[in-house]
């Protein structure tokens, strides 16, 4: 069983584990022994601005967590308030995953300093769906084990590790069943618990029970009870759980406004709250009792009301309100509780300096960038290929793209009306390909949740994540759909039939969904909202086909506009296709020779090319392509560096 609050602190003989597992011998086996955390006079606050105007914005700080100290030890520690008490906050504060420019105060593990990779050596599970909703519970797990388990670990122990940990947490019937979105908190929940049953002693929980109905709850948290029993610190968040499930903790943290207004045994709150005047009635949930106390809508205060017969003013319940938080809070400190707490944190901080330091966060890696690398460019493909919306329909719509186009240009032919045809075609054939790469903004945006907790958990890098989303969208999404565009379409408009025209025009396609696609990443990266990015690269690509060389003849644009042209993909991209297709074509066969040509008509493709400012030369081609494989590398280091400065603290 775990162990009771005011027994001696455990590890506090070594200093120096820094929340490491440690193992303590019973006989031939070793139990898991879990890590203590104290938190000493935590303060923390975010600054706030309002205004529209830069010169009118004011800035207000606001205060989230005020002066808390205590322990968690191992067992089940909840953290308990009403909705806005900054219970997610402080589990964040513990967990080191809050920004520390706002936090004062210091957060020790086993009477040590946090180490500064303790995100990747304690597992958290947040509130929201983090696991890839496409792989199977084993597949998962696997992946987890894989990259946050050390190299040192056989393949052979890790998979032990995953069978037994599938057994214990009891999904032998779905192992290999996809991770639901409706019933993720098991697949969350018992997928993010793989972590602390793969070596980590302390875990933190974020509302774990949030969307579940009430016997699965209940589950979820004998689960957690096991596990804790076995030694483990786990420490929790929660709302307002019922009786069945408030008598399996083993300490309870109420929270205020950011204040404490107790910290204890769990199953001594009540004793607590009647001594200082607030009793719980019979069959009354504790758990209810106390937000009914903390909101002031105790019974006894809700009586007081009645017959003060005054609830109309809402300044005055305010203030009542108030005064009610003020009261608890100093009630807290003049109690045992308090005392007790304190003479153990002291005991712990005794012959140590205070740290005044901003707590330093850095990432540590347990396995190689060619691992991580292999892991996940593994599941990225399976996630696409079991993904068929996002792989097979883009093959589908390229395909009757390219029938529909080949239908309305079918067979140019070689005189004015061909000249024009060959233009709309080019024309739309790069405009679509800059339009279709709009796919590619939710790349980043739909697994932002789950590349943010994965990367600061430590399991991989920023660098091999990028490599891997790229080189999955740019090989199943972009260039297999532009070889099979270019094979339909090519040869049912009649374009030149020549090898080499052929393969660089596909060559051409292809480099314009890849510019187009890095530009829509590197607008995205920073993006949370898909249809927000969306609007932004609409405008954009709208923009740029005003300069592509087709809506308006670009030599006779002002000088002080003309440079908008070096910015626009279609141009670069129509450019190149026209002079692949028009270079040793003749418009004018059915001219005869010593005829007088109508106003404006052209007999050459060389001679469009030249009215149009074109160099139609292997050079002019060439540098089209050149530019946009240099604008593909600029805006794909953009994302890279927008993905890698994403703020890392929530």
């Amino acid at each position: 069983m775990s162990q009771p609050l005011n027994s001696q602190i455990p590890g506090m003989e070594d200093t120096k584990t820094n929340g490491t597992p440690k193992y303590e011998s019973t006989g031939t086996a070793k139990s898991l022994q879990g890590s203590t955390v104290s938190f000493h006079n935590i303060h923390y606050k975010v600054t706030q601005r309002s205004g529209c105007l830069c010169i009118k914005r004011k800035t207000t700080t606001k205060d989230i967590l005020i002066d808390l100290n205590g322990l968690m030890k191992p067992g089940l520690n909840a953290i308990m308030g009403a909705t806005g008490s900054g219970k997610s906050s402080f589990l964040d504060v513990l967990a080191a995953r809050k920004d520390p420019a706002g936090l004062a105060g210091e957060v020790l593990i086993d009477g040590a300093p946090q180490p500064p990779n303790f995100k990747c050596l304690s597992g958290y599970v947040v509130q929201d769906d983090v696991v890839m909703g496409t792989l199977t519970v084993r597949e998962n797990f696997r992946f987890s084990a894989a990259l946050r388990l050390p190299s040192s670990v056989s393949q052979k122990e890790k998979e032990d590790k995953v069978n037994r940990l599938i057994t214990e947490l009891g999904l032998t019937k779905v192992a290999d069943s996809r991770v639901s979105v409706d019933g993720f908190m098991w697949g969350g929940c018992g997928g993010e618990d793989r972590e602390s049953v793969l070596g980590i002693v302390v875990l933190f929980l974020d509302e774990p029970t949030t969307g579940l109905d009430a016997s699965t709850a209940n589950s979820v948290l004998l689960l957690l009870k096991r596990m804790s029993s076995h030694g483990r610190t786990i420490i929790l968040s929660i709302h307002q759980p019922r009786y069945s499930i408030f008598r399996l903790f083993d300490s309870l943290t109420l929270l205020v406004s950011g204040k404490q207004v107790y910290h204890g045994p769990a199953q001594s709150a009540l004793d607590y709250f009647s001594n200082i005047g607030y009793t719980c009635e019979p069959h009354n949930n504790p758990a209810d009792f106390f937000l009914d106390v903390i909101n002031g809508d105790s019974t006894s205060i809700a009586f007081d009301r009645i017959k003060e017969a005054d609830d109309s003013d809402p300044d005055r319940v305010t203030s009542s309100r108030q005064n009610i938080e003020d009261h608890l809070v100093q009630e807290y400190r003049g109690s045992q509780y308090y005392g007790e707490t304190k003479a153990q944190l002291e005991r712990i901080t005794m012959n140590r300096e205070y740290s005044v330091k901003t707590p330093s966060r850095t990432i540590t890696y347990n396995t190689s960038f060619s691992t991580q690398f292999r892991w996940v460019l593994k599941r990225t493909f399976t996630n696409l290929i079991l993904n068929p919306q996002t792989s097979f329909a883009q093959i589908g719509v390229t395909v009757f793209l390219a029938l529909i186009v080949g239908a309305i240009f079918f067979g140019v032919k070689n005189d004015q009306s061909g000249l024009q045809n060959r233009m709309g075609a080019l024309f739309f054939i790069t405009t679509n390909q800059c339009f279709s790469s709009l796919s590619s903004a939710e790349l980043f945006i739909t697994e932002r949740k789950l590349f943010i907790h994965e990367y600061i958990s430590g399991y991989y890098r920023v660098s091999v994540y990028f490599l891997c989303k790229i080189l999955s969208d740019i090989i199943t999404l972009r260039t297999l759909p532009s070889i099979v565009f270019s094979c339909v379409a090519y040869f049912m408009i009649g374009y030149k039939a020549t090898v080499e025209a052929f393969f660089l025009f596909m060559l051409t396609v292809a480099l314009v969904a890849y510019t187009a696609t890095a530009m829509t990443m590197a607008i995205s990266a920073d993006q949370s909202v898909v249809a927000i990015a969306n609007i932004f690269m609409t405008i954009a690509f709208v923009f740029m086909m005003i300069f592509s060389g087709l809506l308006v003849n670009l030599p006779s644009i002002v000088e002080w506009l003309a440079w908008f042209q070096y910015l626009s993909i279609p141009r670069y991209g129509l450019t190149a296709l026209q002079i692949n297709e028009f270079v040793g074509l003749q418009f004018c066969g059915d001219i005869p020779l010593n005829g007088t040509l109508p106003p404006g008509m052209t007999c050459t493709g060389e001679d469009f090319l030249k009215n149009q400012g074109i160099d139609y030369t292997t050079w002019g081609l060439w540098q089209n392509h050149v530019a946009l494989a240099i604008m593909t590398v600029i805006f794909l280091l953009i994302a890279y560096f927008k993905l890698r400065f994403i703020k890392k603290f929530t």
